[in-house]
C-alpha cells in the first residue's frame, strides 16, 4: 500500500478517556496526531501551525459556536469536525453556520467518523492549494 504523508489531526476534548480512545483509532489509522484539552489551548495549537484537519468537542471549557468561528478565523481551509452530546438543530445550525465542516452527534460511531475525515483529507488533497 502506498503510504501518503501522515496527515496532522488535531483532537480537541476535555474528556481525557474520549480523547485518549480518538487518539488510538487515529493513531492506528496512521495519523500524525496533537491533543488540546479545551477551545483555548486548540486556537492557541491553531495559531503555531495549522493542521490538516481539526476534530473537536463542542461543549468544553472556551468551547461552543464562536470558538468555532475563532478557530476558521485562523484556518480558513481546514476541515472542523465537530462532536457534541448536547446537540439540537438549532446548535447543528449554530455550528455549521460558525463555519464547521461537518457536526456529529455523540455517540459518535467511530467507523462514520474515521471514513468521514479520511474523505475530508482526501477532498482537501484534491484542492488546489492557494497561499495567501
Amino acid at each position: 500500500m502506498l503510504h501518503r504523508h501522515a496527515e496532522v489531526v488535531l483532537i480537541v476534548e476535555d474528556d481525557r478517556e474520549m480523547r485518549s480512545l480518538l487518539c488510538d483509532e487515529f493513531w492506528s489509522a496512521g495519523y500524525q496526531l496533537r491533543e488540546a484539552r479545551d477551545g483555548d489551548e486548540a486556537f492557541q495549537a491553531v495559531l503555531q501551525s495549522v493542521p490538516d484537519l481539526i476534530l473537536t468537542d463542542l461543549r468544553m471549557p472556551a468551547g461552543g459556536a464562536e470558538y468555532i468561528s475563532r478557530l476558521r478565523t485562523v484556518a480558513p481551509a481546514c476541515p472542523i469536525v465537530v462532536m457534541t452530546a448536547f446537540g439540537d438543530p438549532a446548535v447543528k445550525a449554530a455550528v455549521l453556520q460558525a463555519g464547521a465542516t461537518v457536526y456529529f452527534d455523540k455517540p459518535v460511531r467511530v467507523g462514520e467518523l474515521k471514513a468521514c475525515i479520511e474523505q475530508l483529507l482526501l477532498d482537501a488533497q484534491s484542492l488546489p492549494r492557494s497561499q495567501g
